[in-house]
């Protein structure tokens, strides 16, 4: 008897969080939604062309990497921001993708595809050990916020360059962000800013739409070949540039506004769903580490709203998938100072946020600044990113030194 009303308050229960999803949607989180979603789609998709080129994918591969590493990521962000009401952007590794054009030619199809299953299971272990957790928690958060401003400050550091290349462009998007900052509270300023960048890129450039259309092909799942070579040399690399690269920035700009993350069921989701993704061609799906720190962020608006623009970025990346072969062209067509002035417009904020957060205290200043000094130089060591790296000095600073 008692079933049918557990029914009826599982389904009210669900009817109220999609109301009350669609009432958290404001202009301020659609606007991080968009600008993230595009910072995937642009740069990064120009790099899974050339890694496939690189590697002579057949049209068909091609198409199945793209679908696969768009169409996954988006499913991971909407499932992770919902579930955890939380700001969490699912992406694929932009960094990940650049190490495969290097090693695409190296690999037949399927050895790479069992890379990718290989890499997704690391990630997978790695979460479910709680590995992960146990490292960021040992990190002081003002360590954590200013890796993060030195990982986004050579990304809002190009807006100059970018406006010097391409000035009608750059500053009517630096005029609109300012005026709206000044003016305007209902209409974001980074929103503006990318709007009116558009427009006027459209009124002064010829992007030559269509140029290299791609033909369509479905979807399908691809057999994987393991060895002793790939498990070495692309699917260990590739997973710890995900976790250094992704997951950790990630995490730790969902740590710098508060949101004590759930680190080992993200770490775990990623790794789950980045072996799936692995089956159709693409090499992982897992937290964002600059979408999600866009999304996090104090431009996205109200805090506890937040997690509606992950959402949002999470479905415009799984549309972006699903059309891969027709938007790829579009994409192709944009300057790549273009790209970087969206950048910079749209990490400002995160900027600001994680300078204030990092130094404003006494406590952890050199530890901090070790921190940014490090995550801005983008050193590699033993494959281990900038941003671990800075994680790690900052922590034993803050540990010994600053204790």
């Amino acid at each position: 008897m008692g079933l049918p009303g557990k029914l009826d308050e599982n389904v009210r229960l669900q009817s109220t969080r999609k109301r009350n999803f669609l009432h958290d949607i404001n202009s301020q989180n659609l606007s991080s939604g968009l600008i993230s979603s595009t910072l995937l789609m642009t740069g990064p998709a120009l790099i899974i062309l050339q890694a496939a080129a690189a590697g002579h994918f057949t049209n068909e591969q091609t198409i199945t990497w793209m679908f696969a590493a768009n169409f996954f990521p988006g499913v991971v962000g909407v499932l992770m921001a919902l579930l955890f009401r939380k700001p969490i952007t699912g992406g694929h590794s932009i960094t990940g993708v650049a190490f495969l054009a290097t090693v695409t030619a190296h690999f037949t199809f399927p050895e790479l595809i069992g890379g990718y299953v290989l890499s997704g299971l690391t990630i997978l272990i790695v979460g479910v050990s709680g590995l992960f957790t146990k490292i960021i928690k040992w990190v002081p958060k003002e360590v954590i916020s200013a890796m993060l401003a030195g990982l986004v400050t050579g990304y809002v550091v190009k807006l100059i360059p970018a406006i010097k290349e391409m000035p009608v462009v750059g500053v009517a998007a630096l005029v609109s962000f300012f005026v709206c900052t000044k003016y305007s509270k209902r209409i974001p300023a980074v929103m503006a800013a990318v709007a009116v960048a558009f427009v006027a890129l459209f009124l002064t450039q010829d992007l030559n739409l269509g140029s290299k259309e791609i033909p369509f092909s479905l979807p399908s799942l691809h057999a994987p070949e393991f060895s002793w070579m790939g498990v070495l040399t692309l699917a260990l690399p590739l997973a710890m540039l995900v976790l250094s690269n992704d997951a950790a920035p990630g995490i730790g700009a969902l740590e710098s506004e508060d949101y004590d993350p759930p680190i080992r069921k993200i770490v775990t989701i990623s790794g789950v769903f980045s072996s799936i993704t692995g089956f159709f061609g693409g090499h992982c799906a897992n937290i964002a580490g600059m979408m999600t720190a866009i999304c996090a962020g104090p431009d996205s608006g109200e805090k506890s709203k937040r997690y509606a623009g992950s959402v949002l970025s999470g479905v415009f990346v799984m549309l972006f998938g699903i059309f891969a072969w027709k938007i790829v062209p579009f994409i192709q067509s944009l300057p790549q100072a273009f790209v970087s002035l969206l950048a910079g417009f749209a990490l400002i904020g995160v900027l600001h946020s994680s300078l204030q957060q990092g130094f404003s205290g006494n406590r952890y200043r050199l530890s901090a600044l070790a921190a940014f000094l490090i995550a801005l130089s983008q050193v590699s060591f033993l494959h281990i990113s900038a941003p671990v790296w800075a994680l790690i000095v900052g922590a034993v600073i803050a540990k010994t030194v600053e204790k």
